[in-house]
């Protein structure tokens, strides 16, 4: 990489090297960050692979329960049921602490369960329904949440990884070359006032001998 284009003078030589260490301590930095943000967004991962595999599970019995309720009480009075019924959900952004960071994320609240409608027209089916989709938005309100937090953490991690990459391929090996070719122009203009200075010294003391 070709180095930066400034006057090799001694004073840009502390400038450089003290870019130098920031921009190595800021890489360093990055790099336990980056770590702690992929550690952290594995377990979340992990956590919405379990979440999913509730969600299939629910599914599997609230969607058949659902069949068996239109089958006893018939569509038509499921619907009159249902037109009944009216919950409320309060959808709030919250800021959760994850990986050392605040991240937005979602907070769900969900109402308490009630069965709305008539004792005489009460069914089973439809109180074991109630339940078992209840269930099934829990698990689809958490698996929100955590989903919207990995979707953060892993925004957070490209966009670290970014700047570690910018240090480490462009920032920090610029640097060193300007280190190296400023200390090498002061190396060679040292060497060259020791010689010029040796031979005024050899030429002065052959005018004194004469």
């Amino acid at each position: 990489m070709a180095h930066e284009q400034i006057a090799p003078t001694k004073s840009n030589l502390l400038k450089i090297k003290d870019r130098l260490n920031i921009a190595q301590e800021g890489f360093e930095l990055l790099e336990q960050k980056r770590e702690i943000l992929v550690s952290e967004l594995m377990r979340k991962v992990e956590m919405v692979k379990i979440l999913e595999r509730d969600l299939d599970k629910r599914v599997e019995t609230a969607y058949p329960c659902l069949k068996r309720m239109l089958v006893v009480v018939g569509r038509e009075r499921s619907q009159k049921l249902a037109q009944n019924i009216t919950y409320r959900y309060e959808l709030r952004e919250k800021h959760v602490v994850s990986a050392g960071m605040k991240l937005p994320g979602l907070d769900v609240e969900l109402p308490n369960i009630e069965i709305k409608y008539s004792p005489v027209n009460s069914f089973a089916e439809c109180d074991e329904t109630v339940l078992e989709f209840f269930e099934l938005l829990k698990i689809c309100t958490e698996l929100a949440a955590v989903r919207t937090i990995a979707w953060r953490l892993a925004r957070e991690v490209k966009r670290t990884q970014r700047r570690v990459n910018a240090l480490e391929k462009m920032v920090i090996p610029e640097a060193v070359e300007t280190k190296t070719y400023i200390e090498g122009v002061l190396e060679e203009r040292e060497r060259d006032a020791f010689f010029t200075s040796k031979l005024l010294k050899k030429k002065g003391e052959k005018t004194a001998g004469k």
